[in-house]
């Protein structure tokens, strides 16, 4: 972003100063540049321990041909693990099998211990839930293989449900997943038994706020219905040493959190896990959060085009403002310390402007890592 003024700041990007957030200044703010870009919409975006770039692009509003790929060092983009693995269509739903197919990806993780996780919320178009679809898909990132799948039953998945985003505990046994979806909830999944169950269930903490209202350019974003934005627990992230987990609903401000101890307890109550939900604060409309290497908390600000950090018990502060930022949305870190981020111009969609294409272009992009 070139240097600009304050006034042309706040004239630009008057949510930024309405939503109580300090803006960089143009010597503070970061560069943003960007690293490819794709003819689909893209959501996830993950970076392994050797550099290697993932994403995933969900059937949201179009049958998107790939479902997983891998971002080339020259942008261009290879369907991963394979293009077996990437086949299921909407029309072909009843010739493949969801349970060995990618349905409807939401996020890429690589854990940094030499696997890439795939969530597969297997809803397209986040409605109906295909059948036997829901799960996390480990592939080996040296011999790139699917090593094992994890499915989830209507139990864990259940109609309605929106598998959204994925943490790993430190010692690589457990799995917290946010269900964004009308019954928000976080999915524990205890990866050496392969065991999973609802954890905070429509716990006030998992579901959307009422009273607030997603806006894009001071306006509510709807539906010609008039509906909203509605996504329930969705940001998610794990302290370093793994004791604290974090999340967010986008229909809302406020961030939570858990100690994961109590998450692992799957023999805990539900009364007694809710008491241990400890409110930290409030961050606005939000939807990906990263806890960096530095220790800080990058939250992606749709509102704003922007990005926060959140260092310690402070408030959010501005970070990285950028009108190419349109709907930031998943975060993932590089080994140097660079910051990735994708661009999936939800507000742009054919739900909320419905003359605009099914196929919707985006972007991903980087923050470099701050020279020491």
């Amino acid at each position: 972003m070139k240097p600009h003024s304050l006034l042309w700041l706040s004239v630009a990007f008057p949510m930024a100063f309405s939503a109580g957030f300090a803006p960089a200044s143009a010597q503070e703010q970061p560069k943003l540049e960007q690293v490819a870009a794709f003819d689909h919409q893209v959501t996830g975006v993950t970076v392994s321990e050797d550099n290697r770039i993932f994403v995933n692009f969900p059937r949201w509003s179009d049958d998107a041909p790939v479902s997983v790929a891998e971002v080339k060092p020259d942008g261009t983009i290879a369907a991963y693990p394979n293009d077996e693995w990437n086949a299921w269509r909407n029309a072909k739903r009843y010739e493949l099998g969801a349970g060995d197919h990618f349905v409807c990806v939401q996020s890429v993780v690589a854990d940094k211990r030499g696997s890439l996780f795939v969530l597969d919320a297997a809803a397209p178009a986040q409605s109906h839930v295909v059948a036997g679809g829901p799960k996390l898909v480990r592939i080996d990132l040296k011999t790139n293989a699917v090593t094992k799948t994890y499915k989830f039953d209507e139990k864990v998945a259940p109609q309605g449900s929106y598998l959204n985003d994925v943490r790993f505990s430190p010692d690589g046994k457990f799995a917290y997943i946010t269900d964004s979806g009308v019954k928000g909830a976080i999915v524990v999944l205890n990866l050496d038994t392969a065991k999973a169950w609802r954890a905070l269930d429509r716990h006030k903490s998992t579901q959307v706020e009422p009273e607030v209202v997603v806006s894009i350019d001071n306006k509510p974003l709807r539906q010609p219905d008039g509906r909203g934005v509605e996504f329930s627990a969705d940001g998610i992230a794990l302290s370093k040493d793994g004791k604290w987990l974090y999340w967010q609903a986008i229909k809302g401000k406020t961030l939570y959190r858990v100690d994961t101890a109590a998450l692992q307890d799957e023999a805990m109550s539900s009364d007694d896990l809710a008491q241990k939900v400890q409110k930290v604060g409030e961050n606005g409309v939000a939807d990906g959060l990263l806890i960096a290497s530095d220790g800080a908390m990058i939250v992606t600000a749709p509102e704003q085009n922007a990005l926060l950090r959140r260092e310690g018990e402070a408030d959010p502060k501005m970070w990285v403002q950028d009108e190419q930022l349109i709907w930031p949305d998943t975060l993932s870190e590089a080994p140097d310390g660079t910051i990735y981020v994708t661009s999936s111009r939800i507000q742009d969609m054919a739900w909320f402007k419905p003359g605009n294409p099914a196929s919707l272009p985006t972007k991903l992009f980087r923050v470099p890592a701050a020279k020491k």
